[in-house]
């Protein structure tokens, strides 16, 4: 580690738990975001602070006045371009040691077939329930820890899934992918700015305690956050032994 990046990441080597050890760990790391919006802005701009070595950015939308009201690494001179490439701007304008690989385009099964090989960690940070099941079976195939947050109006949640331990639950033990809801999201029921900043940020949380080894993960919990009365619950999630989509991974991950 250079002279320069002991000093850039001294507050976080200060820390018995994390120290060089842990710093190296991380800045050797791959990290995936999925959704370069309100939860994806805060997450990357923190993994890249915190010197993740290689983030990978996917997201098919483009920079729009109604986004800057939440989502902080864009602005509005970038009003228009590509989301990738606006937070790709914002995280080399922090840390430009941090490589960062863009796809401006939708998460499908074939771009996530190809990233995932790569990465340590996963964070889902987007707002459809299509996706983060598309997203959270390519996680169970390639055995990978998925860190998943979601925000509306003043409610959210932010949950790890990590079929590497065998009592863990994936996210569709949680959230079958035959439960029927109607979807909704801010563009039509509006969110908290800040919201989507905390669970963001708890998001970051936990793909660094992840890649830097220390402290113990939301595995098997799934956190719930009102900002409107500024009240926190957790819950426990528990495995579904015939869940369709993580069951016939489970050896393959443990071995």
């Amino acid at each position: 580690m250079r002279d320069d990046q002991l000093l850039r990441y001294s507050r976080h080597i200060l820390l018995n738990e994390w120290g060089v050890e842990g710093q190296e760990r991380v800045s050797q790391s791959h990290a995936l975001i999925v959704g370069a919006g309100g939860l994806g802005c805060p997450a990357a701009l923190y993994l890249a602070s915190a010197g993740v070595g290689h983030i990978s950015l996917i997201d098919h939308d483009h920079v729009d006045v109604t986004n800057l009201q939440r989502q902080i690494a864009h602005s509005q001179a970038r009003v228009g371009q590509a989301k990738v490439a606006s937070l790709q701007a914002a995280i080399e304008g922090i840390n430009p040691d941090v490589r960062v690989s863009c796809y401006s385009q939708k998460a499908d099964v074939a771009l996530l077939a190809s990233c995932l090989p790569t990465v340590n960690v996963v964070l889902d940070c987007t707002d459809n329930f299509e996706t983060r099941q598309l997203i959270n079976q390519a996680c169970v195939q390639h055995a990978k820890p998925l860190v998943s947050g979601s925000a509306l109006r003043f409610d959210a949640q932010v949950a790890v899934y990590d079929i590497r331990q065998a009592d863990a639950p994936c996210y569709a033990c949680v959230f079958p992918p035959t439960q029927s809801f109607e979807e909704t999201r801010c563009a039509t029921m509006g969110v908290l700015a800040p919201l989507v900043g905390v669970i963001g940020s708890l998001q970051a949380t936990e793909a660094l305690k992840l890649l830097s080894g220390i402290g113990s993960s939301l595995q098997g919990k799934l956190m719930l956050f009102n900002a409107q009365h500024m009240e926190w619950q957790t819950l426990s999630t528990a495995r579904n032994l015939q869940c369709t989509v993580c069951s016939p991974f489970r050896h393959q991950a443990l071995s």
